[in-house]
């Protein structure tokens, strides 16, 4: 599917109940439809990044599909709450994934030397970022949890502001002022 195509009409609602009652059929059928976008979507932000040592988009879409289908009822209204889902997988595997790299890169359960060395530059600025902003982000969701869904959504998803307001069942508008809001206080948190 292309950014082009318009919003599928073909995804019935009664996929929707069915996916929401916990029917792994109905689960498959929509994780299907989406396939596309989400490989586009995962392809964009491994990219973004440049960690396609680390993973490379196919890993992760399937990996969003473990975690999707690990679930018990997911409330998907439409296909954009599905991919707001699929968006917070998409970052908590990013995530766990740069965790997983990191305490090896530190010597996992090794015993640790203080050495003259510069292993932290081994990460890469881009990976030590996105941690940061994971963090930053658990700390905005105690503020508020939409802020960190649009953050989700535009950072991790790569969603334009009218695929977010279709997730969020909001206007663009309010989607403008939460991405703006949001990027406001996670400068304040990031700030050392």
């Amino acid at each position: 599917m292309s950014r082009t195509d318009p919003p599928s009409a073909e995804i019935s609602s009664e996929l929707f109940a069915r996916v929401e009652q916990g029917d792994a059929a109905a689960k498959d059928a929509l994780f299907a439809h989406c396939y596309p976008e989400l490989k586009r979507l995962a392809h964009q932000r491994l990219n973004q990044n440049h960690r396609s040592a680390t993973m490379d988009t196919t890993a992760l879409v399937h990996d969003v599909y473990l975690k999707l289908a690990g679930m018990k009822g997911i409330a998907t209204l439409s296909r954009a709450h599905f991919m707001a889902y699929a968006a917070h997988a998409m970052r908590s595997i990013i995530i766990d994934a740069l965790r997983a790299r990191a305490a090896v890169v530190r010597g996992g359960d090794a015993q640790h030397l203080s050495l003259d060395t510069d292993l932290g530059e081994q990460l890469g600025k881009s990976e030590s970022d996105v941690l940061e902003i994971h963090n930053a982000l658990e700390q905005l969701a105690k503020v508020d949890e939409r802020l960190v869904k649009v953050v989700e959504m535009r950072y991790f998803a790569g969603f334009s502001r009218s695929e977010i307001a279709s997730a969020l069942d909001v206007n663009e508008r309010t989607v403008n002022r939460d991405w703006d809001r949001a990027r406001v206080l996670l400068a304040a948190i990031l700030a050392p």
